[in-house]
C-alpha cells in the first residue's frame, strides 16, 4: 500500500491503520502495528479476522493508478 501522510511521528503508521481498518470493515481500534514502526516493512495484527480473511478482503480492494 502506498500512503500520502508524511513519515513523520507515526503519521504514516496512523495513516495505515485507519486505511486497513476501513478496508477491512473493522474499527481502528482493532488495528494494531506490533512491529516495524520505523520501517517500511510492517507487521499488523487485526482483532476477530484470520490472515486468510485478511487477505481475501485486501486482495478485492481495487488498486490506484493499475490496470
Amino acid at each position: 500500500m502506498r500512503l500520502a501522510a508524511p513519515a513523520e511521528r507515526g503519521r504514516a503508521n496512523d495513516a495505515l491503520m485507519r486505511l486497513l481498518a476501513d478496508t477491512l470493515g473493522v474499527e481502528r481500534a482493532s488495528v494494531r502495528l506490533v512491529a516495524g514502526a520505523t520501517s517500511r516493512d510492517k507487521v499488523v495484527e487485526v482483532d476477530g479476522m484470520t490472515l486468510a480473511e485478511v487477505e481475501r478482503l485486501l486482495s478485492l480492494r481495487p488498486r490506484k493508478g493499475k490496470g
